[in-house]
């Protein structure tokens, strides 16, 4: 029988991240957003509080919580606290679930331990994106070249989130460039190796209060236990990757699409014109009735492409439709927030410009909505 009721375990997870967004992330989000500054302190609480390793064995310093929709129900509540944070929360994480994916026992124990010890807060992130190369994987410039026994890696990447602050890094990089997308390898790369080096940090339009920036490669040398999985499989870990993160992306497009339509609807209630709230007007009243239905229609969606994937079957398909529908829903709703606010709306004393802005760049990264629909066209074509 098909069941929308979370588990006890999941309700519990759900209150702790609802509780941490209102009580450790709200009350310094706007000011994050307007210094444009990632606040490492709120990193370590949600890391110490297992909000970022739940994900991960216990063996490792992980919370032993082995599904996709519960990470979804997590994300849901984070992203309603600040997306810029959840962002940068979430790309720790990922890259910890790269290494616990296709890393050997004794990658796992090194690395997977580093990024998991709630004793020594240390964080990751993973670089794909380059200025040629973001959805076109077999563009990827970036060099790994065999150094002996090691690797010599040299490259740029862009638009990395917690690039520059990250203390190990997660290194798509070229080892076959005549193959394009299929010579293609991942490499883990500490942040004090020599020759890494952080680049421009970037001045963003939302999301403001996660860093992102360049980094740069130049003849860093690692060892051969450096390669992550096997050699020229980089694809399919980025594939692999994708397909995990896209229903959560997702879930966080709920959260901040909820955000602005709760203060909506309480503004609409509280604000009076011609003698009456404002929500007794049927054209105010509707559209937060549609923001309700999209944001519901969008929550299942992204439950079902998680459900999916923790069952062990394929949900590409799912999971593009997930992302791709909830992020427009953000972007409709947090527009719509800002409309029903009118003239309050547009000024930064209301937090729902701030969520407008901050929920564009979940149309565009992660796979644009675009890409998400040829994803989906292509699914349909083989059928």
């Amino acid at each position: 029988m098909i069941s929308f009721s979370m588990t006890e375990e999941q309700k519990e997870l759900s209150r702790l991240a609802r509780k941490f967004a209102r009580e450790e992330m709200r009350p310094v989000a706007s000011e994050c957003d307007e210094k444009e500054i990632f606040p490492r302190t709120v990193f370590e609480k949600a890391h110490q509080t297992g909000l970022i390793t739940y994900r991960f064995p216990e063996k490792y310093h992980g919370g032993g919580v082995d599904s996709l929709l519960t990470s979804c129900i997590i994300s849901e509540e984070l992203f309603w606290g600040c997306a810029g944070f959840s962002t940068s929360f979430g790309v720790s994480a990922l890259a910890a679930g790269l290494i616990h994916h296709f890393g050997d026992e004794e990658q796992k124990k090194k690395w997977l331990t580093f990024l998991c010890d709630p004793g020594k807060v240390r964080m990751g992130a993973v670089c794909l994106t380059e200025p040629g190369a973001g959805s076109d994987f077999g563009a990827i410039r970036t060099r790994a070249e065999r150094d002996g026994d090691g690797w010599k890696l040299d490259g740029t990447k862009c638009f990395i989130t917690n690039g520059g602050i990250a203390d190990l890094y997660l290194v798509f990089a070229k080892t076959r460039p005549e193959e394009g997308a299929q010579g293609v390898s991942l490499f883990l790369v500490p942040a004090d190796t020599p020759g890494v080096s952080a680049g421009k940090k970037e001045k963003k339009m939302g999301q403001r209060a996660s860093h992102t920036a360049d980094v740069i490669f130049e003849g860093v040398r690692v060892a051969g236990d450096a390669l992550l999985g096997e050699e020229n499989m980089g694809f399919y870990h980025a594939m692999k990757m994708l397909e995990e993160s896209r229903p959560v992306v997702g879930a966080g497009a709920v959260g901040v699409a909820r955000a602005a339509y709760e203060y909506a609807l309480d503004y609409a209630r509280e604000r009076k014109q011609f003698g009456k709230p404002i929500f007794k007007n049927q054209s105010i009243s509707f559209m937060l009735a549609d923001m309700r239905s999209k944001i519901e229609a969008s929550r299942l969606l992204v439950w079902r492409a998680a459900e999916m994937y923790d069952r062990g079957e394929p949900c590409s398909m799912e999971g593009s439709m997930a992302k791709a529908f909830a992020a427009e829903t953000a972007m409709e709703v947090t527009t719509n927030a800002v409309q029903i606010l009118g003239g309050y709306g547009y000024m930064r004393d209301y937090p729902v410009e701030k969520w407008m802005r901050d929920a564009k760049v979940l149309s565009i990264y992660e796979g644009t909505t675009q890409i998400q629909k040829l994803v989906m066209t292509k699914l349909m074509e083989a059928e």
